[in-house]
């Protein structure tokens, strides 16, 4: 398994991105990883590399591209430096649904021509600001996306045209969504409106309730980090891409 580096051009710049192969880097079906707020970091790559490690070719970008160099965050004051959070969100706000999904075209082409890829089929997880990008994915790209997994996202279900459940009736990968319990992103009622649209439209799909746990919990290195949660959301992901993928 190895980790390498590419620059993949899409309709809005060029992003960078990390790719990890499978064990012994045999061609393996892909998955896409969408980053999280805080962006790509060592414990973000390492979540990728585990993901390989598990027989997969992923492809881990950086959302943040549009908006240049910035500077790693710093987690340990996160929660009460409201400068840094500030920062976050600024560079959160530089991604969207429908610039990631013209960013998504590009990747998926650029799966389509990697050796280390076998398959049209492709899995796709994403963590909190991913969460949305995953069920997003999903609904745009139907044909491609077999597995989709958000990981307490949140904009799930919002008033916004662009709103992922609205594409419920389009997905037709299975779909898994992790909710941590204690999640100060998600409005009253969004997964209660979610859940609607996804059953309404028939999709797969499986919603799990974190008991206990803040948003955040399945991110090594972050505060809310939790240990027992992480290795079950690992259990669910892994199950979910070994029965689409394989």
């Amino acid at each position: 398994m190895s980790e390498g580096k590419v620059t993949i051009k899409t309709a809005d710049g060029n992003c960078d991105c990390y790719t990890y192969t499978a064990p012994g880097d045999a061609p393996a079906p892909a998955i896409i990883l969408y980053m999280d707020g805080i962006g790509i970091r060592p414990d973000l790559r390492a979540m990728a590399q585990r993901l390989a490690s598990n027989g997969y070719f992923v492809l881990l970008p950086n959302l943040y591209y549009r908006a240049g160099e910035y500077a790693p965050f710093d987690l340990a004051s996160m929660l009460t430096n409201e400068a840094e959070r500030n920062r976050m969100m600024a560079l959160v706000q530089s991604v969207t649904n429908a610039g990631t999904m013209r960013d998504t075209a590009a990747f998926l082409d650029f799966l389509s021509h990697e050796p280390g890829v076998k398959g049209s089929k492709i899995g796709c997880v994403g963590y909190c600001m991913g969460g949305p990008l995953v069920l997003t994915a999903a609904g745009t790209f139907p044909d491609r996306v077999a597995a989709g997994a958000s990981i307490h996202g949140a904009n799930l279900a919002n008033d916004r045209p662009d709103s992922p459940h609205l594409l419920a009736p389009k997905m037709r990968g299975k779909i898994y969504v992790a909710i941590a319990e204690i999640d100060p992103w998600l409005t009253p009622g969004e997964m209660d409106r979610l859940k609607a649209a996804l059953e309404t439209a028939k999709t797969n799909f499986t919603m799990e309730v974190y008991p206990g746990v803040q948003h955040g919990f399945a991110a090594n290195g972050t505060p809310m980090y939790d240990r027992a949660a992480a290795e079950r959301h690992w259990e669910r992901i892994l199950a979910l891409f070994r029965e689409t993928l394989s």
